[in-house]
């Protein structure tokens, strides 16, 4: 059921690399909202995956950012942008992830609600080569031509002379390696995936999966005003063993919290488990 505080607006999307492709649908069916996508708009300002322009803060200032510089430039009201970050898992270090935001801001409710998906699913990656065929062949592994790759002469450039984007094409990769490999102080040039959206679509995937948890928690309405975004500020973990009834480290329940009451609410046993497995209980298993 559409909101009511979203039907028939305008909703500007800050991007250039064709995010509005799995972002725009959505919003468009669930909020009834028209997408729109603001003329020239160059969120490279607010940093690059290259690496050549520093992003302004953490990922979500930028995002931020992002939205509110085309709030500006609109005199819209309701303004959409995403940012993505590729790092290692946070509980298992040795794998890559892509943490996907996407950020709705609403002057005119006052209201700021983020989604977001953390996912595994990226081809995120880089290699030192020293000839075409080793480029080739990191190039295989990470799915090009299908998603594009970029070749620097040196991973820590900042001179966008040094760094060719977008590459598609076999051809046009070597040339890129060729070209760059004469430039390279080390005799190996950096090659990496080119991770901005429309350049990237496994990534895109994620993007689309984050506007779907954004929707997600714009539909969570607080118990007692009914003010979208309710959605978890905290947890609690506790849940009892099942063996020896001691505490665990296991979730026991997760804090909601309204943005616009500040009621909150402790809802016991998200993961429908009253009782954690012994296995996980540090005083059966320690």
């Amino acid at each position: 059921m559409k909101n009511a505080l979203f039907t028939n607006r305008v909703g500007v999307l800050a991007t250039m690399h064709q995010k509005e492709r799995v972002i725009a649908p959505l919003l468009e069916q669930e909020l009834g909202i028209k997408v729109v996508v603001p003329d020239n708009f160059d969120t490279d300002v607010f940093g690059t995956f290259t690496r050549e322009i520093e992003r302004p803060g953490d990922q979500l200032k930028a995002a931020r950012l992002k939205a509110e510089k085309a709030l500006l430039i609109t005199g819209e009201s309701l303004a959409f942008a995403s940012e993505g970050t590729f790092s290692p898992h946070p509980v298992i270090p040795y794998i890559p992830c892509n943490r996907e935001i996407v950020i709705l801001l609403d002057k005119s409710n006052d209201l700021e609600i983020v989604g977001q998906e953390l996912s595994t699913e990226t081809n995120y990656n880089h290699q030192l080569v020293a000839t075409v065929e080793e480029a080739y062949e990191f190039a295989q592994k990470v799915c090009f031509p299908e998603h594009a790759l970029v070749v620097m002469s040196d991973s820590s450039t900042t001179d966008k002379s040094q760094i060719l984007k977008g590459i598609t094409e076999k051809e046009q990769f070597f040339e890129a390696v060729r070209f760059m490999l004469p430039k390279s102080t080390t005799g190996k040039v950096h090659v990496e995936t080119d991770m901005r959206a429309l350049y990237n679509p496994t990534r895109m995937k994620n993007i689309e999966k984050a506007t779907l948890d954004l929707l997600r928690k714009l539909n969570q309405l607080c118990p007692q005003c009914s003010w979208p975004g309710f959605e978890v500020v905290d947890t609690k973990t506790g849940l009892p063993c099942a063996l020896c009834n001691l505490p665990t480290q296991i979730t026991r329940s997760l804090i909601y919290k309204c943005k616009k009451c500040n009621f909150n609410e402790e809802r016991l046993f998200p993961d429908g488990l009253e009782k954690a497995d012994p296995a996980q209980c540090m005083y059966c298993n320690p």
